[in-house]
């Protein structure tokens, strides 16, 4: 090859590395163009303004409510027990079975109690005809008032008598002391037991009471009647209740107020001793402005809020009302339609210059 060939590719390769460097300041290509792109968006980046997200005032119906945790009670409940001691002649309930009050449940032996209730019931027939005699002869004239009145006082003796074997004998049967489910029972015929014994339990349960506790705080917004939902483990049913009675006085241990509440329970889903998380409705307020809060500045003597007020943010002090997790009501110092600042409570200042970066309605 020779020199004028070499010096002819040279100034080729010179000039396509020239193009290759010189091109890109013509079509806006490369670092240029990412230039323009990005000027586009500069007037946002460049605002120097605080970007903070809004909230608008709107009324809603608000109905206050507390969550604790609860314990189902029966509606009655008794631990069967003897009154007397003896030996077991008899059994008559199947365990778990649905019994009736009055029924006869367990019976002790009571042979020693019916011979001495029999020996009674003959000195009774005696005692009776001496004194129909004595009273004949009083009507005769044919004996004195004094042998009347004794006849009279030995038939009473002996009727109560028979009443106190009676009642002795009573203490030998037990029976179902109201409508209800027997539980496991411990003993068996043949058994001997004392008043000491657990014989077995029965529950009142086609109704059953749940009893919870509330924070001192809520006290004075519950009242008798006021009605409660209620949940139980392992199941998705939501139950309703109604608080039936208050404990008369605050836990010191807790700082809190026991209730007592009653719920239906006609298919028995329910089990005394059950775990329920409870949800108690204090009271509605309509027309209320809430606003979450991170939203309230506590203050010397109050709490305070920011309004935007002309692309500017306003300090405006508030007073507010029930307060939850996650809310706050606002009862004085904001009306309807206000735009309430959410966030940058830490950097706003009174006439800060914000943007706001989102909107949406406390209603939401």
């Amino acid at each position: 090859m020779n020199r004028l060939t070499v010096g002819a590719v040279a100034a080729v390769v010179v000039a396509v590395v020239a193009f290759t460097l010189i091109f890109p300041r013509f079509s806006g290509g490369g670092e240029k163009a990412s230039g323009v792109i990005n000027a586009q968006t500069a007037p946002e980046q460049n605002d120097r303004r605080l970007a903070v997200r809004a909230m608008v005032m709107e009324p809603q119906t608000f109905e206050n409510r507390i969550s604790s945790t609860g314990t189902v009670v029966a509606d009655e409940s008794v631990s069967l027990q003897s009154e007397v001691a003896g030996r077991v002649t008899g059994i008559f309930f199947t365990e778990g079975e649905l019994v009736e009050a009055g029924r006869l449940l367990v019976k002790i032996n009571d042979a020693d109690l019916q011979a001495e209730l029999r020996r009674a019931e003959y000195r009774r027939n005696l005692a009776e005809i001496r004194e129909r005699r004595v009273a004949s002869l009083i009507e005769r004239n044919a004996t004195a008032q004094q042998e009347y009145d004794v006849a009279l006082n030995e038939l009473n003796v002996v009727k109560a008598d028979i009443d106190l074997i009676n009642a002795r004998i009573a203490q030998t049967e037990i029976r179902a002391p109201f409508d209800g489910i027997i539980g496991l029972r411990a003993i068996s015929p043949g058994s001997y037991i004392t008043p000491a014994t657990y014989i077995t339990e029965i529950q009142k349960v086609n109704r059953v009471k749940v009893d919870f506790s509330v924070p001192e705080r809520f006290s004075g917004m519950i009242t008798q009647g006021q009605s409660f939902r209620f949940n139980r483990q392992g199941s998705e049913n939501t139950y309703n209740g109604e608080v039936y009675a208050i404990q008369p006085r605050i836990e010191p241990n807790t700082r809190t107020l026991r209730l007592r509440g009653i719920a239906n329970n006609d298919d028995n889903v329910l089990l005394p001793g059950a775990f329920v998380e409870v949800n108690l409705a204090l009271r509605a307020i309509d027309a209320a402005l809430m606003a979450p809060s991170e939203a309230i500045i506590p203050e010397m003597g109050g709490q305070s809020v920011y309004l935007y007020r002309n692309g500017k943010a306003e300090r405006r002090s508030v007073e507010i009302g029930i307060r939850t997790d996650q809310r706050v009501h606002i009862t004085d110092g904001v009306v309807s339609g206000d735009t309430l600042l959410t966030t940058g409570m830490l950097q706003l200042r009174p006439g800060m210059d914000v943007r706001i970066a989102e909107i949406r309605s406390s209603a939401q």
